[in-house]
């Protein structure tokens, strides 16, 4: 399982909108047949696993979700793994997509094929948590990542902001836009940056989704350079200019700006299951402000800007402390000269 897991970890930011699952078939302790779910979300982890095996015969199929049992557009892959003989499947964690939840562990039983349930489920839940949030609550699992001095400044007076964090930090960031289906920014950050905002340097053939978040329209920059390499979409209120490079997402306003949680309804309408945003601090501010940021990634650099400096987050109006949103570090690193921390959003708070 922990094979399959790694294999459906490869698929990341890759398969939109299916789930990025790792299928391994072993028969007598020997691997015949492994996969992962394919780019683009088709074929499927199973089926790829399959025909790498050619004879599945009286075989254990390890799935990191449950195996689907329905018809798209292709064939569901319980009845898959039943027609090639797999004799039992072990099964990470289940499928809350109502056309499956519980209906492909059925189908395999019904078949006589052995389930056994749960092994490395807590993991599994991880890799999955995009596609089971757009699933239940109606939006992608959002990382947050800000790179600030150690004094939370993420520019100088002056606005220069290019770099704080060293090569190593930039390139681990490159990496973590690879592992997302889409990048989202502001439309300050657009103006201030003319971000390119792809996947450069670690031969990435497959690039994330660009998201602009601003009532203003675009004009030319680095992300029209390259429209032809990465989509391009645009979330604004009415009345707004798309330019024919980009998509338009029209989304409510909500108090002068867009409505972020309806912006995430409508990306996660369009397939994305998991959204790396990368600033600027009033677009953060406003995810913050929703609670809807899952992760959050702090790059620090060794260096101080002082109070005149841009702060990494616009102002959350937060007046009391338990008002304001709530992490749980999950781990710490250095990365070059610089330290990353990643926080996970602390389960069961509910600010008053």
């Amino acid at each position: 399982m922990q094979l399959a897991l790694m294999l459906g970890r490869q698929g990341m930011g890759r398969v939109w909108p299916n789930p990025a699952v790792g299928c391994v078939l072993t028969r007598q302790g020997v691997i015949i047949g492994r996969g992962r779910t394919a780019d683009g979300g088709r074929p499927h982890a199973e089926v790829v696993a399959l025909t790498q095996a050619g004879d599945a015969r009286c075989a254990t199929a390890y799935v990191t979700l449950e195996p689907c049992a329905h018809t798209g557009q292709t064939g569901p892959c319980s009845q898959a793994l039943i027609d090639a003989g797999v004799t039992r499947v072990v099964v990470a964690t289940t499928d809350p997509d109502p056309r499956v939840a519980g209906r492909g562990i059925a189908m395999l039983r019904d078949a006589g094929v052995e389930v056994v349930l749960g092994v490395c489920q807590a993991e599994a839940d991880v890799d999955h948590a995009g596609f089971f949030a757009r699933l239940r609550e109606n939006r992608p699992f959002v990382t947050l990542k800000i790179a600030s001095t150690l004094d939370g400044r993420i520019a100088t007076r002056t606005g220069e902001s290019q770099w704080i964090t060293g090569p190593a930090a930039r390139r681990a960031v490159h990496m973590m836009r690879a592992r997302h289906d889409a990048v989202i920014v502001g439309g300050g950050t657009l103006r201030a940056d003319d971000p390119t905002l792809t996947v450069r340097g670690l031969g990435i053939d497959r690039q994330p989704v660009r998201i602009i978040v601003s009532n203003s329209p675009m004009v030319a920059s680095n992300l029209q350079n390259t429209a032809a390499d990465a989509p391009v979409w645009q979330c604004h209120g009415a009345g707004v200019t798309v330019p024919a490079w980009a998509t338009g997402i029209a989304c409510p306003v909500k108090d002068n700006a867009v409505d972020m949680t309806a912006v995430m309804a409508a990306i996660a309408a369009k397939g994305i299951t998991r959204v790396f945003c990368e600033g600027g601090g009033a677009l953060a501010a406003s995810l913050l402000r929703a609670g809807l940021v899952d992760e959050l990634i702090v790059m620090h650099a060794g260096c101080v800007i002082g109070g005149d400096g841009t702060a990494s987050l616009a102002a959350l109006g937060v007046d009391n402390l338990d008002d304001a949103p709530r992490f749980d570090l999950h781990s710490v690193q250095s990365i070059g000269t610089d330290v990353m921390q990643r926080w996970t959003r602390r389960m069961g708070f509910n600010p008053s």
